[in-house]
Parts: C-alpha cells; sequence; structure tokens
C-alpha cells in the first residue's frame, strides 16, 4: 500500500542553502530520553492494565497447579540431582532461568543497551582516531546533494508505503523540469494533515520574531509533531504538542491517559492544521474529537480550546484581513466563522447539505469563502449574511464540480477566479469563477488513484503549478500555464509579471516514478479527455439551473 494523504508547498527563500546533519549532543540525548520515557512508561501501563484484566478473567483451575514456592522448590531439587562440571561453573548455568528483579539484575540483562550514552561518538570522521582514511570529498559531494538553491520550492507530502508512515521532503526545480525526494522523516503514525511553519520551535537561545522553516504534521495519534525541515536524519520531533510532549508535567504527577475531550490537548486523531501568518506563533488544530485548539508555539502549550462543533472538525482557515477569524468545516454539516478573542461568543454558521471536506477564504475578496462537501458539491458563501442559525444560510452559488466528494480544492493566490477541484472519482479539475458563476475549462486524470491533495504553488513564479497527488503514493507537478485552454481562460487575467511557459509542449507534467527518479511526461489533450469550449458552457447551463431550483 502507497497513500500520499496531504501535501503543502514551502515558499523561496525560507529553506536553508544547506541543511545540516542531526547532532546528537549531550543535550539532545537528555531531551530525547525524557520523551522516550513518557511512551516507554505509558507502554508498562497499558501491559499491566492488561495483564491484571487477563488475571481477573482467569477461572478458578489455577488452584490446582502448583503454587510458585512449590515449583522453585521442585526445580532446587531436580538442580541438587545434575552434577555440574567444573568447566561450566564459572557460567552459573544453574541460576540461568532463576527471575532476578532488582535493579542490579536488570541492569546486567541490558548490559549491552545500557551503556549506550558512554560510547564514543565523532561529529566528523576527522576527529575518530580509529578512522585513517580521510573523506573531505565525500563530504563535499554530500553537501552539494543537499543542498537547495534560491529558486527551488519544497513540497512536503505525508505519504503511507508499506505500512510504515512518513513525511517526505520534496525539492523542486521549474526551470530543470525536476522533482525529487530530498530527505524524509519517519512519523509514528498514520499522517492526515501537514502545515509549514516560518517560525523556529523548541530552539533554545532563538530570538521570538525570528524566522525558521519547521513542519507540523498531524496524525492518527492525538499529539501534533513539530520537526526542522532544515536538519536530516533528525531521530526526534522538536516539539511535540500534546500529552506526549508534556515531560515536566508527567515528572511532577505521573497520571493517566484522559479519554475524554479537554483543554489542555486532543484525544482523537488531528484532522487539520492552520498556521496564521500574522501571529506568527499561533497553530490552530482540528480534531476527530470534535474540539479546535489554539496552541502558542513559544511554549508548545495549549493556549485555548474551543467546542462549539457537534462531530468532527476537519478542516481550518484563517482569514487573510481580520486575522483572529478562524473558519471551521465539520461532519456536523456546517462551516462555522468564530473570533478567537472571544471564546465565549456564538460563532456564526453555514449549513450545507453533507458532511464538510474543506473550507477556503476567497484570496481575492475576504468577503466571501468556499466550501466543498462529500457530496461532490463546491459551495460559495458571502461571511456578510451567515447567521447563528445554519439552516437560514444561502450560498452565493453552487457548483456540483464532481460525481463523488470533493477531497481537496485550492484558490490561485495571483489569478482571480481561478481555482483547482480534486475528488476521490480520480479526476482533477480547473475552474474560470467569473460574476456568472464557475465554468468547466479542463479536466484531467493523472493517474495518481483518488485524488487527496491539489495545490498551487505559493510565489508568482510558481503561481500555475500545481501539486497533484493521491492514493497510489505519486506526487506530480502540472504547470496548467501549458495548456491550451488554460492560457485561453485567463488570458486577460494574468498579471504582466507572470511567467508562463508557452512552449510547444502542452500540459507539461514532472514528477517522481517508482524507481525515485524524476521524470517528466507529455501527454496529448484529446487522449486524456480535456473538456472545454461546449462543455464549460454545459456547465453554466447546469449551474444556472441549480440556482434556479434554489429560488
Amino acid at each position: 500500500m502507497s497513500m500520499i494523504t496531504s501535501a503543502t508547498w514551502v515558499p523561496r527563500g525560507f529553506a536553508a542553502p544547506f541543511p545540516q546533519k542531526y547532532n546528537f549532543d549531550e543535550e539532545e540525548f537528555e531531551r530525547i530520553a525524557a520523551l522516550a520515557k513518557l511512551q516507554l512508561d505509558d507502554a508498562k501501563e497499558d501491559l499491566e492494565e492488561a495483564e491484571a484484566q487477563e488475571n481477573e478473567a482467569e477461572p478458578s483451575e489455577h488452584d490446582k497447579t502448583p503454587s510458585k514456592k512449590e515449583a522453585a522448590s521442585t526445580k532446587s531439587d531436580a538442580r541438587e540431582d545434575i552434577e555440574i562440571d567444573d568447566d561450566l561453573k564459572e557460567y552459573d548455568l544453574e541460576h540461568y532461568d532463576d527471575d532476578d528483579e532488582d535493579e542490579q539484575g536488570e541492569a546486567q540483562q541490558m548490559g549491552m543497551f545500557g551503556n549506550v550514552k558512554s560510547l564514543a561518538y565523532y561529529e566528523s570522521n576527522k576527529d575518530d582516531p580509529y578512522i585513517t582514511l580521510k573523506d573531505d570529498a565525500d563530504d563535499d559531494e554530500d553537501r552539494e546533494e543537499l543542498q537547495i538553491l534560491a529558486t527551488d520550492n519544497l513540497l512536503l507530502a505525508a505519504k503511507i508505503e508499506d505500512e510504515l508512515a512518513h513525511l517526505e521532503v520534496y525539492v523542486y526545480e521549474d526551470e530543470a523540469d525536476n522533482l525529487y525526494v530530498h530527505h524524509d522523516i519517519m512519523l509514528p503514525a498514520i499522517p492526515l494533515c501537514v502545515e509549514w511553519l516560518d517560525i523556529p520551535v523548541s530552539k533554545p537561545g532563538v530570538e521570538k520574531n525570528s524566522v525558521g522553516n519547521f513542519v507540523a504534521i498531524g496524525t492518527f495519534d492525538p499529539d501534533i509533531e513539530i520537526w526542522d525541515l532544515d536538519t536530516v536524519d533528525c531521530m526526534y520531533p522538536n516539539a511535540i504538542l500534546g500529552q506526549g510532549g508534556n515531560v515536566e508535567q508527567e515528572k511532577k504527577k505521573k497520571k493517566k491517559k484522559k479519554s475524554k475531550a479537554n483543554d489542555e490537548y486532543h484525544v482523537d486523531a488531528v484532522l487539520a492544521l492552520a498556521a496564521n501568518r500574522k501571529h506568527r506563533n499561533l497553530l490552530a488544530s482540528a480534531s476527530a474529537d470534535k474540539t479546535i485548539k489554539l496552541w502558542d508555539l513559544h511554549t508548545a502549550k495549549c493556549a485555548k480550546s474551543y467546542s462549539y462543533h457537534t462531530d468532527k472538525v476537519c478542516s481550518l482557515a484563517w482569514h487573510a484581513v481580520e486575522s483572529t477569524v478562524l473558519l471551521s468545516g465539520s461532519y456536523d454539516r456546517t462551516a462555522a466563522m468564530a473570533d478567537m478573542r472571544a471564546p465565549t461568543a456564538q460563532p456564526t454558521r453555514v449549513g450545507v447539505e453533507s458532511d464538510v471536506e474543506n473550507v477556503r477564504w476567497d484570496p481575492h475578496d475576504p468577503n466571501y469563502f468556499f466550501v466543498s462537501t462529500e457530496n461532490g458539491i463546491i459551495h460559495y458563501f458571502d461571511a456578510r449574511n451567515a447567521t447563528t442559525n445554519p439552516s437560514a444560510s444561502k450560498s452565493v452559488w453552487k457548483l456540483q464540480a464532481h460525481d463523488e466528494s470533493v477531497s481537496s480544492f485550492d484558490l490561485n493566490p495571483v489569478i482571480p477566479g481561478f481555482m483547482a477541484t480534486g475528488s476521490t472519482d480520480k479526476t482533477v479539475k480547473l475552474w474560470n469563477i467569473t460574476p456568472q458563476g464557475p465554468s468547466l475549462v479542463v479536466s484531467r486524470d493523472f493517474d495518481v488513484g483518488k485524488v487527496f491533495t491539489t495545490s498551487f504553488g505559493p510565489d508568482p513564479q510558481v503561481a500555475f503549478r500545481l501539486a497533484v497527488a493521491g492514493s497510489k503514493g505519486t506526487m506530480s507537478v502540472w504547470d496548467t500555464s501549458t495548456n491550451a485552454g488554460v492560457r485561453k481562460a485567463f488570458a486577460q487575467k494574468m498579471p504582466s509579471n507572470i511567467p508562463t511557459k508557452s512552449s510547444e509542449v502542452e500540459d507539461r507534467l514532472v514528477g517522481v516514478d517508482d524507481g525515485g527518479e524524476d521524470s517528466s511526461s507529455d501527454e496529448d489533450d484529446d487522449e486524456d479527455g480535456d473538456i472545454d469550449g461546449e462543455d464549460g458552457a454545459k456547465v453554466d447551463q447546469e449551474q444556472d439551473s441549480m440556482d434556479e431550483d434554489d429560488d
């Protein structure tokens, strides 16, 4: 099994030109040991509980079996009958099976692993006296392979492969038509959402206003892990938001895990993350435990918890202008707008016909927002008309974009009215939104399986690049500016400073093949079933009929 569940871009200029190798020093050892101890203690508690329940369920026939004391006496008598060879006495084999539960015995049993801390470790082979061959050339080659240019973009993909979960960090070289995996990060559970952060987290001695290159990852586990993207081969995350990272509290008082929703951390899968780009220390998270939590990245603690949805919360988006207003979508078939400064105030809501999949603010008009649903419909709402009664809401327009769930969609940050949608029906569609409503520009199947992520590039230089991935575990970047239908539909909307590729190559596609090497493929419009012209008009007619039905 291979699957990419979520992906996001990193803007140019944030990644370090030469990412650093992981440094396992004394301070890092102490931090990892403390975090690992929490997990070991939790596992030990779970084992003890399971054993206790199993003992309670055992029948009373155990009384018929010999007691532990009787068994030990029998074993001792048997040993006396065995003559031990003098050459074997030094190995003390007669006590080989004895249970030694004291601390000294445990230390002996873990002898080969208990002295890891005392092993000599050298940051460079140059410092190791036992290595005589110098590897200056290898160091230079490794450094060159890790280099990230100022014209490169990073793509972060949450991936499951052969029952292993990890985050793949891709480098996208637009001019060279190249996409490759730079490094990856192993994860403890299936990743469901990723969010790029531009602020250092849990970096001692770093100013709060400094800029970083980090990623927050939400998984089926309730905790949120934060990793440094400029460090490769990391062993442990820089910070954990949730109960798994609460080391100090665990030292003071060890307590059982909470299974009910609370104000401190999530207790169910984390389904969505949203970083606030104006208040950079704030990260919002949505969970299957029906709560939304606001995290302070300076302290790695939960600042506030909100519980105004009645079902799983699956999508979040911060307002671009009113930076404290958060838009959320839920399986309770509503999208809510709430000011995080007023936790007790009743949020305004809009209702839809089925479970919400994703929500997005219109980047070109902050008064409007989009909602996609499980039924394949896109709604366009005016936030000014929303009330506390979701059943009273009415969309400006709605579009039957796909036959199945609209699992992902994105709005182009540079071109107004340019929308991309992806669905579990395995197709990606591009739309031109005009005052009369949306019209279909092109529909494609990129052979990525069910589409789980569609995302436009964050920089003007890559504004037409659309990252597409899904259930087959492959990532592709589509240069939509090379599509004739796109060039025709948005010719009047393109800013003059936006670079586009109008070469003879139609539908330029860059991806990574199964062998891990970069590849690009050119595909014919007719073969892939591009839909434009008359079919676009058909969508307009369908939209008009839908609006009439609403009236």
